[in-house]
């Protein structure tokens, strides 16, 4: 047997101020999103902002329904609708803002494993990293270089 150590690099910013001017208004379109999100059912309300290489933005939120595994969560929406009406457009990076109607969300939070799974679908067909930063209402954004940092396992068509 053999022991395999795997690491991940992440950044992590104090706060919303201190992130660069491009992604502090791509944080605000995903923000923007967040408050559009539907969701009567978890109070969880999460917005995503992509950037395409075109300098395209694509925004996407969480939208729920009764019939909880027919709801579609903010990173997925945003991706999709990227991927059908750009498809051949690369995506650069992703901003991801989640709040509670419940309580504040102050504690950075990321993408949850189905969204992981297809934004490294994406990163897999581009051939090229996605920048992620992601945080809750407020407080510390963290910032991964690629889906990879989160996901270090990838499943993707090789193996199929």
């Amino acid at each position: 047997m053999k022991e395999v150590k795997i690491e991940s690099f992440l950044q992590v910013y104090e706060s919303f101020d201190e992130l660069p001017e491009h992604v502090k208004s791509l944080m605000q379109e995903a923000m923007k999103a967040r408050e559009r999100a539907y969701a009567p059912y978890s109070n969880f309300s999460v917005g995503a902002a992509v950037l395409l290489e075109n300098d395209e933005v694509v925004t996407g939120n969480n939208q729920e329904n009764a019939s909880y595994p027919s709801g579609l969560c903010a990173e997925r929406t945003a991706i999709y609708y990227a991927g059908s009406q750009f498809p051949d457009v690369k995506i650069m990076r992703m901003a991801l803002t989640a709040g509670s109607r419940k309580k504040q969300t102050v504690a950075p939070i990321p993408p949850c494993g189905a969204c992981r799974q297809a934004i490294a679908e994406y990163e897999v067909k581009q051939e090229a990293p996605i920048e992620i930063y992601f945080m809750g209402e407020t407080g510390k954004v963290v910032k991964s270089d690629s889906l990879a940092n989160l996901l270090p396992l990838v499943f993707d068509k090789s193996f199929l």
